[in-house]
């Protein structure tokens, strides 16, 4: 979701101040070390790769086929064709009392070797069928005969029951596309934003590199591809993420929302002790491997290595690099409320804690009256600052206060108590809203430890929240665990009447250990400079969050449209309304079809994104001719995301090239102007992953609200949305207050008449324009009376969960 501010900003990463930092490691030893790394994550995976590893079989198998040439031998048939006989002359000889065992030792070598053959094959055979990806270009709702043909024999060789990891031996590696296809691709997309002059400078550059550098370039990316798991994606989380010197929290962290229209229960301890509990359920999942792999279309599986880190890891700040330490697991969250922070077990002898033991420990900790120490309170701001200023400060916290700094990182997560209410309310909606998002994405600058995988927010009115760290995983996956988390703490676990998690108490339990901070006096100057731009950040970010209730993904469908593509081009249309002008345009893609894939970037503002704007601000094009230009640039914008999911993309290939130009030492001007772009309009989707879990239509209240991303440039916006259920759209838009370009209600204003304007060009969406306008500031657009996008009227709420 984030990523777009630190692709922007990688380069920074690789300077130190202003003067360029060297990639002294020669090209060929990096590629080593990626594959070393790649073979290192496989052999600590060792147990559950064996247990993964013979999927689609099972060690049963194993057992039936020994069983059946036990059975042959003893029929005095041979299935092996004489090989028993001979492993039987190869094994020692223990005498005529063992010669028995001899022929049973003999029977399992082979059996064990046909079935590690038979297992082989049925790997490269899967490997080859999800090499394939003719699937994805093929129209909306059309499936050929091939297609048809290769979804049978998925299914034949995929097997039954997969476990998280069952199909990770299987996955393809992602393929490095031709370099000339990829610069053609970028000139293609900068086209419409750079004159006629730059573009034909760029294209003199790019033509150049070809000529000069491509291939160099080309065949050291190849090289790595064959050696290690995936060509880019250990570089992407090392130069993007982890070399990355701003500050976490706004440019880097992405958050997501509870259920928008409903809470629980209002009490604060009882909802964490409930999504504690959860969320400890689904990690206790999660080292079962228990979580069914993610498939698309219902058989094609998706890359799950993501998964591994979303518990007990922590992004530990370096001078020049952070690196991400993940523990194999932890008995503990760390709690943060008042300023002070608290180590709470979350085991006893018996297991895992229950939601009323947990709500009764969190409760301790609200009920307990000491105050924080001095700079206690505002410590947590370090993990705010620049990280070459957090990591200086770390090494003295480390020798002062090693054992509360062991209790924070080593926790399976982080989990603060706030002391404010949060979430949708009945005196002023909108606002509310917008306070909501900024408490998550930013809180006080000093509440959150943004170096944590994640931190689950708790508000005093029992809302719930998550800021998540970006360099571990992307969106899909914490999502993935966040829809779990609010469906199974809601419906699964449940509240009882008076609002306490269901069960007793537990007073034999300790107290919760509260942490002890010796802070040398050396470090509180930092402490407070940390403290100071972390609220400057914080209170120049500009968010905005609103339903969109005229439609959602039902009428799309009825259009016959891809949903994604029908936003995209309608952002196209509010952003130039905002601004008067296109930009590149930044949407996230998953690349986790590959092994180890994570995402790839779709440049959505195209030339026939353009041309349908222009048609739909000239008062001369009729709408037959509007809506002609926007099928077109559907289209194209389709053929754009698929190509980026199946590996075709053209970001992630240049990005690649760029870091080896680094490391060979050379100078390539045309990459130099890529990365010297910035990307003014950065966009993404959050998916609703497992709607099984939710009754979207008994209950549509209970569906998450999303989430969202700081800007990826100081005078651009970060627009995020998601499908709640079928007929609602739910829009968070973030931006800098300092910006004189931008204003964030600004652009919903210009999104919800976007999307408008474009339904109105379909026959069956043509009423919907008339019906909303006439209704005017008192639309009731919203259920629960909701406001538009700007303000509006303040209706009464029908819900008194709100």
């Amino acid at each position: 979701m984030a990523e777009a501010h630190q692709a922007v900003g990688f380069r920074s990463s690789l300077t130190s101040d202003g003067a360029e930092v060297e990639l002294s490691a020669p090209v060929l030893q990096e590629i080593y070390l990626s594959g070393l790394r790649s073979w290192k994550r496989h052999l600590l995976r060792f147990w559950n790769d064996f247990l993964t590893g013979v999927f689609p079989a099972s060690p049963l198998s194993w057992l039936f086929l020994f069983s059946t040439i036990q059975l042959s031998w003893f029929l005095q048939l041979d299935p092996s064709l004489g090989l028993m006989e001979k492993i039987k002359e190869l094994l020692p000889d223990w005498g005529a009392r063992h010669h028995g065992l001899r022929g049973v030792l003999a029977a399992a070598l082979f059996a064990s070797c046909l079935w590690g053959a038979l297992i082989f094959t049925l790997h490269v055979a899967l490997r080859l069928l999800l090499s394939y990806h003719g699937w994805l270009l093929e129209p909306h709702g059309a499936m050929s005969s091939p297609t048809k043909t290769w979804l049978a024999l998925v299914r034949i060789f995929s097997g039954r029951h997969p476990m998280l990891f069952s199909y990770q031996r299987s996955l393809p590696r992602q393929p490095v596309p031709s370099v000339q296809d990829t610069v053609r691709k970028y000139l293609e997309s900068v086209r419409p934003v750079l004159s006629d002059e730059d573009f034909d400078w760029t294209a003199v550059l790019a033509q150049e590199f070809l000529r000069l550098q491509a291939s160099l370039l080309q065949w050291h990316l190849r090289l790595k591809s064959w050696w290690a798991s995936n060509y880019v994606s250990d570089w992407w989380e090392e130069f993007v993420y982890l070399r990355a010197r701003t500050p976490l929290m706004v440019n880097s962290n992405y958050y997501m929302m509870d259920f928008l229209y409903v809470t629980p229960t209002p009490l604060q301890a009882a909802r964490a002790g409930n999504a504690v509990h959860a969320l400890l359920l689904y990690r206790h999942r999660l080292n079962r491997q228990e979580i069914p792999p993610t498939l698309l279309m219902g058989m094609r599986p998706l890359c799950s290595a993501q998964y591994e880190k979303i518990f007990n890891t922590t992004r530990v700040p370096g001078v020049q690099k952070d690196y991400i330490h993940h523990l194999c697991d932890s008995r503990h969250v760390a709690v943060f409320h008042r300023g002070r922070f608290f180590r709470v077990g979350t085991h006893s002898s018996n297991g895992l804690l229950s939601p009323r033991a947990l709500e009764q420990q969190f409760q301790r900790i609200l009920d307990d009256p000491s105050p924080a120490c001095p700079h206690e309170e505002h410590l947590a701001a370090l993990t705010a600052a620049p990280r070459g200023m957090w990591a200086e400060v770390r090494r003295s916290l480390k020798t002062r206060a090693a054992e509360a700094l062991e209790a924070v990182e080593g926790a399976a997560f982080f989990v603060s108590l706030d002391s404010e209410p949060a979430g949708l309310t009945r005196e002023d909606p909108a606002a509310s809203l917008d306070a909501y998002a900024h408490a998550l994405l930013a809180g006080r600058g000093h509440d959150r430890w943004f170096d944590k995988s994640f931190t689950l927010i708790v508000f005093s009115n029992g809302k719930l929240g998550l800021s998540v760290e970006h360099s571990w995983a992307d969106c899909p996956i914490s999502g993935h665990m966040w829809e779990f988390t609010l469906a199974t703490e809601c419906f699964q676990l449940g509240y009882s009447a008076d609002g306490h998690c269901k069960g007793r108490p537990d007073p034999a339990l300790p107290q919760p250990r509260r942490l002890q901070w010796d802070l040398p006096d050396q470090i509180h100057p930092s402490i407070s400079l940390a403290l100071t731009g972390a609220k400057a950040l914080s209170a120049n970010v500009d968010c905005h969050v609103f339903p969109f209730a005229h439609f959602g993904k039902s009428f799309i469908r009825r259009c016959r449209l891809s949903s994604d593509s029908f936003i995209q081009i309608a952002l196209q249309l509010a952003h130039f309304r905002d601004r008067g002008h296109f930009c590149l345009t930044y949407e996230s893609a998953m690349t986790r079809l590959f092994l180890e894939g994570r995402t790839e970037t779709v440049r959505s503002c195209t030339r026939e994104a353009c041309s349908f704007v222009r048609a739909m601000e000239d008062r001369e094009k009729t709408d037959p001719q509007c809506l002609a230009l926007f099928r077109v640039a559907v289209d194209k914008h389709q053929a754009l995301l698929k190509a980026a999911m199946s590996g075709q993309g053209v970001d992630r290939h240049l990005f690649a090239l760029y870091i080896v130009s680094r490391f060979l030492r050379l100078q390539s001007p045309f990459l130099a102007q890529v990365y010297s772009e910035q990307w003014q309009l950065s966009t993404s989707q959050i998916p609703v992953q497992q709607m099984h879990l939710f009754d979207v239509h008994n209950y549509p209240d209970y569906v998450s609200s999303g989430g969202g991303f700081g800007p990826a440039d100081d005078h651009g916006y970060g627009v995020s949305y998601i499908f709640m259920g079928d007929d609602m759209i739910t829009f968070h838009i973030s931006s800098k207050k300092s910006s004189t370009k931008t204003d964030s209600h600004r652009l919903g204003q210009h999104i919800e008449d976007a999307l408008l304007d474009v339904a109105s060009l379909f026959q069956t969406g043509q009423h919907l324009k008339r019906r909303f306008r006439a209704l005017g500031e008192e639309d009731s657009r919203h259920r629960c009376g909701f406001p538009s996008s700007t303000g509006g009227s303040k209706a009464s709420m029908t819900s008194s969960n709100c």
